[in-house]
């Protein structure tokens, strides 16, 4: 800002019947969440404080577009930080504004020239005079896309402008960049975003960092394997056709006779029972023979 510092070009994708444009989707156009909320907030805020600029959260949106592609697609933390700082080139002359120093580093990492700071891209002059703290925690950071878009907001209201008024809105924007061009791209965007817009979620949360790379893992199954050194219900594993303990298992079912193979459970031992003693007429008794034996055979 006010440094004449370098911005995108590309314009707005074309709108077609359809609900978005696979250019849009992919990412030209669409808001992220934060930032989207960055700039209502800050509308909100100017329509209470300079109520005359009748600032559109749209302008902002264009700007924002243009400065940074919206904070490079939502690349934000919670409160708003840029995940990683924006920064302009060195401000050295040439093809930009010669700006030396000042602020000795503190917001561009330069302490010789300076640059263009954050997703609104305030060089740090400016941001001295411009800065304030649009979400509450206390801080005024460029780096933040609240603190930045409010401040953005004021930049732009400044001198009683109307920016209802075309000429009041052209001097703003020239006043961000001085370029006819720049004029001319961010009032492509600007009309573009009051016929509609698209809002998808913070890039951040979008593409999370992959997380690092673990062993593989086996696949669980319902029923565990037993293992061969560990008995499983109180008795090992009864031995396969190879005469190795069998890792299989099988529930018994009726039949004549098991598989070759199948693990079959135990037959219950033999219980004896007293043979039963039979009455005779005349109150004679017959004693068993012998006795009788229950089981599963």
């Amino acid at each position: 800002m006010s440094g004449d510092t370098p911005y995108r070009t590309d314009l707005p994708p074309l709108r077609t019947r359809k609900k978005h444009s696979a250019q849009e989707v992919a990412g030209g156009g669409a808001l992220p969440t934060s930032v989207f909320a960055a700039y209502r907030r800050a509308e909100e805020e100017l329509a209470r404080s300079a109520p005359r600029c009748g600032l559109r959260w749209q302008l902002l949106a264009a700007i924002g577009q243009v400065e940074s592609g919206q904070a490079r697609g939502g690349r934000v933390t919670e409160d708003g930080t840029t995940v990683t700082p924006i920064l302009g080139p060195r401000l050295t002359g040439g093809a930009f504004a010669v700006v030396a120093d000042t602020d000795g580093g503190a917001y561009d990492g330069d302490a010789v020239y300076d640059r263009a700071v954050g997703p609104m891209q305030f060089i740090p002059s400016t941001w001295a005079r411009w800065g304030v703290d649009g979400n509450g925690d206390g801080r005024r950071d460029p780096n933040n896309v609240y603190d930045a878009t409010l401040a953005a907001g004021h930049y732009l209201c400044a001198d009683g402008r109307d920016l209802s008024d075309p000429a009041d809105l052209d001097r703003a924007i020239l006043g961000y960049n001085h370029s006819d061009a720049y004029l001319r791209t961010v009032k492509a965007w600007y009309a573009y975003y009051l016929t509609g817009h698209r809002v998808v979620p913070d890039a951040s949360a979008a593409l999370p960092d992959r997380p690092k790379p673990s062993r593989p893992q086996r696949p669980k199954t319902s029923q565990p394997k037993p293992s061969p050194l560990t008995p499983s219900h109180g008795r090992k594993p009864d031995p396969g056709p190879s005469g190795t303990p069998s890792t299989a298992t099988a529930s018994p079912s009726p039949g004549p006779s098991p598989k070759a193979g199948v693990p079959t459970e135990p037959r219950s031992p033999p219980v004896p029972v007293p043979a039963p003693t039979l009455t005779l007429p005349g109150g004679g008794v017959l004693p068993g023979a012998g006795s009788l034996t229950t089981g599963d055979g």
